[in-house]
C-alpha cells in the first residue's frame, strides 16, 4: 500500500471487487490473493499437499523426498514456507533428518485418515 500510496480501505475496497469478479480470493492471516485466469486452487494446507507427494509418488519408508528449493518451485511458494511445512511433517512424524545440507526421507507413509 505505501509503494502504491494507497490506503488501506482503498486496498480492501479494490479487493472486493475484485473477489467479486471472481479474480481474488481471502488467505488465512486477513490476506488476500489474485487469483489468475484458468488457475486450479488447492485450499489445503501446504504441510497437507507436501505429505500426499509420498502416495501419489508411491515413496517408501527410507527414500529420499525432494528438496525444499524443488518443492518451492512444484507448489509456487517460498523456500522458507515450505522448509515450515516440511518441520511441521517432521513433527508429525512422517519424514526423517532434514536441516542445512542434510536429505530428508520418508519415516511414515501417511493413512488415508492422516491425510484427510
Amino acid at each position: 500500500m505505501q509503494a502504491h500510496g494507497v490506503s488501506r480501505g482503498v486496498a480492501l475496497r479494490a479487493f472486493r471487487a475484485l473477489r467479486e469478479n471472481g479474480v481474488a480470493e481471502p488467505v488465512r492471516g486477513g490476506r488476500w490473493r489474485v487469483v489468475r485466469a484458468g488457475e486450479a486452487i488447492d485450499p489445503r494446507p501446504l504441510h497437507e499437499r507436501i505429505a500426499e507427494i509420498i502416495t501419489t509418488e508411491g515413496l517408501n519408508v527410507g527414500t529420499e523426498f525432494p528438496s525444499a528449493s524443488e518443492l518451492a518451485g512444484r507448489f509456487g511458494a517460498s523456500r522458507p514456507t515450505v522448509t515450515k511445512a516440511l518441520d511441521r511433517l517432521e513433527a508429525a512424524g512422517v519424514l526423517a533428518g532434514g536441516g542445512q545440507g542434510r536429505v530428508r526421507t520418508v519415516r511414515a507413509v501417511p493413512t488415508r485418515e492422516e491425510r484427510s
